[in-house]
């Protein structure tokens, strides 16, 4: 019996100790992965306008969206500010990322960019399809392969890489941004556009008459994009992502924003 006694006291010192150090742990990790994750003192967040997945305006003219208002929560969390860096389109910020001017973004993870920058869990997933504008002949997917059909996409974009493989007799027309892709309409320069439908829906809001396509072509696993060399925070960021679509803010953040044409996340 003395023996017991003796064992299930050393038993609970150990539980003690390792719940006193777990206690003490745990501020010394958070400041440590705040560190890691902003070492300037502020979360630097890489954004660009004109689609719902990074940034958008609502009526009021507050903006919204995936990458600006999980970079806000992630802050929060850390204990830091946010500071927002606007960028053109979404290939600067994976540059800006990898070099180590950018912490934060929200982006498609394709493999190509998992050598630039480092992936958490997939956030959402999304469906990529082809805007085009009011009356035009494109009804169908099947209408577009033909000689002098131009489609546009975002320069830098995962469209202006995959597309060209797919297409043998439409033209790829690289357009330096969303908002410039819509004059670009216009001006007759590009026939369709492709990307991934929140942006399209975004697009079509600004446009009377387009729509977007039925079906799709592929689809997006967007995920929080941080710089190589800080993966020892991937474990809380994929905790961050998981806390986010459990809790119902996640939802919110897309219903704020606007965003349209996602679905839960999956891997292929």
């Amino acid at each position: 019996m003395r023996t017991f006694s003796h064992r299930g006291r050393l038993a609970l010192t150990a539980l003690l100790a390792i719940a006193v150090v777990s206690l003490l742990g745990a501020p010394a990790r958070a400041d440590g992965e705040a560190k890691l994750l902003a070492p300037s003192g502020s979360l630097r967040v890489g954004i660009y306008p004109g689609s719902p997945t990074s940034m958008v305006s609502d009526a009021a003219g507050k903006p919204h969206g995936l990458s600006y208002d999980l970079g806000a929560e992630l802050a929060k969390r850390l204990g830091v500010g946010v500071d927002y860096v606007r960028f053109q389109r979404v290939a600067d910020i994976v540059s800006a990322i990898h070099d180590g001017q950018v912490d934060f973004t929200v982006t498609n993870a394709t493999p190509a960019r998992a050598n630039e920058v480092s992936f958490s869990q997939p956030v959402l997933t999304i469906e990529l399809g082809y805007l085009v504008p009011a009356n035009s002949p494109i009804g169908k997917a099947e209408d577009i392969d033909k000689p002098g059909v131009k489609i546009g996409v975002t320069k830098g974009s995962t469209s202006e890489r995959t597309l060209p493989t797919k297409f043998k007799n439409a033209t790829i027309v690289p357009a330096e941004s969303v908002k410039v892709a819509i004059g670009m309409f216009g001006r007759g320069e590009i026939d369709l556009y492709a990307t991934n439908k929140p942006t399209l829906f975004e697009m079509s809001d600004q446009m009377p008459g387009a729509k977007i396509l039925d079906g799709n072509w592929g689809a997006e696993h967007m995920a929080i994009a941080i710089p190589k060399g800080r993966e020892d925070a991937l474990p809380l960021l994929n905790r961050f992502v998981t806390e986010e679509q459990s809790s119902g803010a996640l939802d919110t953040i897309q219903q704020q924003a606007g965003l349209r044409g996602a679905t839960k996340p999956t891997r292929e």
